[in-house]
């Protein structure tokens, strides 16, 4: 087996403390995630933690662009998967909006409230994501007035993260589908 270079090993490091970080704000919110937390469930020393992220703002930052890429793969991944279709490109938005990384980004979000430096750090990758989820569904949109097809996608958008928020207190899968089912047949009639 070839041997691991350090910049390898840094690299693994750092997803690892990444991937960590990503499983604390899931398991403990953002108030539990300490950087002691994802320190000792990584294993690692503080000195280590330290050389990756000096602070746990670093970490938060760091963590909103790897929560931002793991969306999109996730949206890419269920494409690669099924037909191209309308519901095959809702599924991959829904899903992506609603599995653990999407539960981390909440955290991150509720924290940005009242946090300007993290708020400043989710804006480029809530744009990354907005873009890549347009992008996705361009051709539902096309051929609309620019305002209405804005209003559509950002209900969509703003849809999915509020029954995402409305799943920590109740979850109720067949009132969810009823939900997006209205919104579909009444924002994307088919055509």
């Amino acid at each position: 087996m070839p041997a691991t270079s350090r910049s390898q090993q840094r690299d693994r490091t750092r997803q690892h403390l990444l991937e960590t970080t990503v499983a604390c704000l899931v398991e403990y919110g953002y108030a539990g995630t300490t950087t002691q937390r994802i320190q000792d469930r990584a294993g690692l020393s503080r000195g280590a933690l330290l050389h990756h992220f000096r602070s746990k703002a670093d970490l938060f930052a760091a963590a909103v662009g790897y929560l931002a890429q793991l969306q999109i793969t996730e949206i890419e991944a269920a494409l690669e998967t099924g037909p191209d279709t309308r519901g095959t490109r809702l599924a991959a938005v829904r899903g992506a909006m609603s599995g653990p990384a999407f539960q981390a980004a909440l955290e991150l979000w509720m924290a940005a409230r009242t946090d300007p430096a993290l708020h400043a750090a989710l804006l480029p990758s809530q744009r990354e994501i907005g873009r890549a989820v347009r992008a996705l569904l361009a051709r539902e949109f096309a051929g609309r007035d620019p305002h209405e097809a804005r209003v559509a996608y950002e209900s969509l958008l703003m849809l999915l993260r509020g029954l995402a928020l409305t799943s920590a207190l109740r979850d109720d899968p067949t009132l969810t589908n009823d939900i997006l089912t209205l919104w579909l047949t009444r924002v994307l009639p088919a055509t």
